[in-house]
């Protein structure tokens, strides 16, 4: 029987972040992970990708991590434009306007989570279980007991959830979920143009659904994400790539010219999903495992990852004051922070998603006048990308601007 202060359930992003932040403490960490990737990046990149806020990069800098990340692989952005397929209507951002040195970057998740095992493997205040995963959790007044596949037994006085969408932790605890299917599914693919991206992000509004290309590190290469009907995305996916590329480029609005896919095409289902709690006697949820939004801004792995920054503060704090850091009571500050930081988020992201799908020509109209009068108006354009730059709200101090 081994005994820890924190088993976090979930070595990805965002768990290993959680442990990475509570490097300069003496708090007892377990991460139980089932998979390992693989260390041997190919000379193509893999087609789930996260664009990374200024937030992200702060935390991970703060970390010792983003070294790790900018060594192997790394796509920086410097402007953004997104339009409305069939309009007048488009809205342009830009790195310099806001005095930043681009606006965010596009990186592998599996980039992310070996810059962030490399730091981890460092820490004498973490052991790593992996490939190992959790069979059955029990609790008791003051600690869990977790049962692991090898036969092996844990205890800690707080479980961590950060195993994702389909929570192992969540569903042991019957937590229940607010959910929706956005109806759409999402095809990610990486693609050859003919004309360089030029370091700029680009997203069509559609009818059917947006479409994102994503710069990545070689000059006509893109990550694409194309959201649509699941049976829109089971056609693509089946077709040849020849026919799939005259789709895609179409799509597009042929604004890199001819699209040729390179590699494997993945199409997963969209949901929203909100858990009531993120916080129970002896657990605490970060990440997926508390919610997930629509990627149509890219914000869902920042969102974790602010998850991460903020459960970290917050156990520093109690473990500082020599408090409990599993009781649900201490831990609500938390739950309080996140879920209102949350439910922001997935609000935004529906009114976007509702606003610009269809294609009713009064709202069609009032799209297209929404987004002129937000590009020629500096304050609300700006305001909007500080805001999904992390550059302004209530951010945990990993996060924050040192001034």
């Amino acid at each position: 029987m081994q005994s820890v202060d924190i088993a976090i359930i979930g070595g990805g992003m965002v768990g290993l972040t959680l442990a990475a932040a509570l490097a300069d403490t003496e708090l007892r960490i377990a991460v139980i992970e089932g998979h390992l990737p693989d260390p041997e990046l190919q000379p193509l990149p893999d087609v789930r990708v996260s664009a990374l806020s200024r937030a992200s990069e702060r935390i991970f800098r703060r970390l010792g991590v983003w070294e790790g990340i900018a060594s192997r692989r790394i796509s920086p952005y410097s402007k953004m434009t997104v339009w409305e397929q069939d309009s007048f209507a488009k809205i342009d951002f830009d790195a310099e306007r806001l005095s930043q040195p681009d606006l965010g970057h596009i990186v592998e998740n599996r980039v992310i989570q070996l810059a962030l095992l490399d730091r981890v493997k460092q820490q004498s205040n973490v052991k790593l279980l992996a490939p190992e995963r959790c069979e059955n959790i029990a609790f008791g007044e003051s600690e869990a007991w977790l049962t692991l596949a090898s036969g092996k037994h844990l205890t800690a006085k707080l479980v961590v959830g950060a195993d994702g969408a389909n929570s192992w932790v969540r569903q042991q605890l019957d937590i229940p979920l607010t959910h929706w299917d956005y109806g759409h599914s999402a095809i990610v693919a990486n693609i050859r143009c003919q004309e360089s991206h030029e370091q700029t992000a680009r997203q069509i509004f559609r009818p059917q659904g947006p479409l994102a290309f994503l710069p990545l590190s070689e000059p006509n290469l893109c990550s694409i994400v194309w959201s649509v009907p699941p049976e829109d995305a089971e056609q693509l996916c089946a077709m040849s790539n020849e026919a799939f590329d005259q789709h895609l480029t179409t799509a597009f609005d042929n604004q890199l010219g001819l699209c040729r896919v390179e590699g494997d095409r993945q199409a997963f289902p969209l949901k929203m999903r909100y858990a009531r709690d993120f916080v129970r006697e002896r657990v605490a949820l970060v990440g997926d495992a508390a919610h997930t939004i629509h990627p149509l801004a890219g914000q869902g792995v920042n969102l974790g990852l602010l998850d991460a920054a903020a459960l970290a503060q917050e156990l520093k704090s109690l473990w500082l004051a020599d408090k409990d850091i599993g009781k649900q009571a201490n831990l609500r500050q938390y739950e309080r922070w996140r879920k209102t930081e949350a439910a922001k988020m997935i609000t935004a992201m529906q009114g976007f998603k509702e606003l610009f799908s269809g294609s009713n020509p009064a709202k069609k109209l009032l799209r297209d006048i929404g987004m002129l009068v937000a590009d020629k108006t500096p304050g609300v354009k700006d305001e909007f990308m500080r805001k999904a730059l992390g550059l302004s709200g209530e951010l945990p101090e990993l996060a924050r601007h040192s001034s």
